[in-house]
């Protein structure tokens, strides 16, 4: 169990963690934190937190009391807590209940409206439950990377757009089309194929003149991915052709900017369907 529920958010728990249950939880990095939990009956107390909790239902039914109602979310649906908005959780049911959040900071949703609104923009009220695959999907994938500059950044920005999409009480206005800045965007592109090391959000915004939202979302408009995906992409493109030379795969990690093997393994298979050292082993037996 890597902490306890009151070590992640302040919440607590009523009572210790009985067989099947578990918590796990990693973070803050940069304002975003990522929780999953297995858990049953009624563990959580009426507390609040100073985060958005955007979060998918991935087992059972999770109940919550929130804002004078009962709330139910089904696997698969999302659900979000707003900043400092009292509430509880339980199974609504005699078993397990299981799900994935994210709590992101306010000002990093705030950083990212106006990126997809074009103007200044107040933080969203969502519905705490909803059917948005794309919002689900993304709180699902925020847990098959690791928490680097650009990923947090295109993290950010799809939940800001998922919020946005989900406003209880008002029609959301549709999101203006993107307006691109294609020489900055080309900027952006040509720094990040160059890199062979992580990169932080203020390079390239130094680089394009964009802040880092404006540059995610023009970069996906162009590009069809985000910059973290292509910049990931560029390096794992030279860790093929380095491998295809026979050099040793801790070396090969290190070259282009992983921090370890084991990080290096699971975004090369994640990437490419299979494990590096066996991608190595085929193309010696083939040479």
């Amino acid at each position: 169990m890597a902490r306890s529920v009151a070590d992640a958010r302040g919440g607590g728990l009523e009572r210790s963690c009985r067989p099947g249950e578990w918590v796990e939880a990693g973070g803050p990095v940069d304002g975003v934190e990522l929780f999953r939990a297995r858990l049953r009956g009624r563990p959580y107390g009426r507390h609040r937190h100073d985060v958005y909790a955007v979060g998918v239902t991935e087992v059972g039914v999770q109940a919550f009391e929130y804002r004078g109602t009962v709330e139910r979310s089904l696997p698969g649906q999302v659900f979000v807590l707003h900043p400092d908005e009292p509430h509880d959780g339980r199974a609504d049911g005699p078993g397990v209940f299981g799900y994935r959040q994210i709590y992101v900071a306010p000002a990093r949703i705030a950083d990212a409206l106006p990126a997809v609104t074009g103007r200044p923009t107040p933080l969203p009220f969502a519905a705490p439950v909803t059917d948005d695959p794309s919002l689900a999907r993304a709180v699902r994938v925020a847990f098959e990377g690791t928490p680097e500059p650009l990923a947090l950044d295109a993290l950010v920005l799809r939940l800001a757009e998922g919020l946005l999409r989900c406003g209880a009480g008002s029609r959301v206005r549709a999101v203006p089309p993107c307006r691109v800045d294609l020489p900055a965007v080309e900027r952006g592109r040509e720094f990040l194929a160059s890199r062979l090391a992580v990169v932080r959000s203020t390079e390239v915004e130094a680089v394009t003149g964009l802040d880092r939202f404006q540059f995610a979302r023009q970069f996906r408009f162009v590009h069809g991915t985000s910059p973290y995906r292509y910049s990931v992409m560029r390096r794992l493109d030279v860790a093929r052709r380095r491998l295809r030379e026979g050099r040793p795969l801790a070396e090969t990690a290190l070259a282009v900017g992983f921090a370890d093997q084991a990080h290096f393994t699971r975004t090369f298979k994640a990437a490419f369907g299979m494990p590096p050292g066996r991608y190595a082993s085929l193309n010696r037996t083939r040479g």
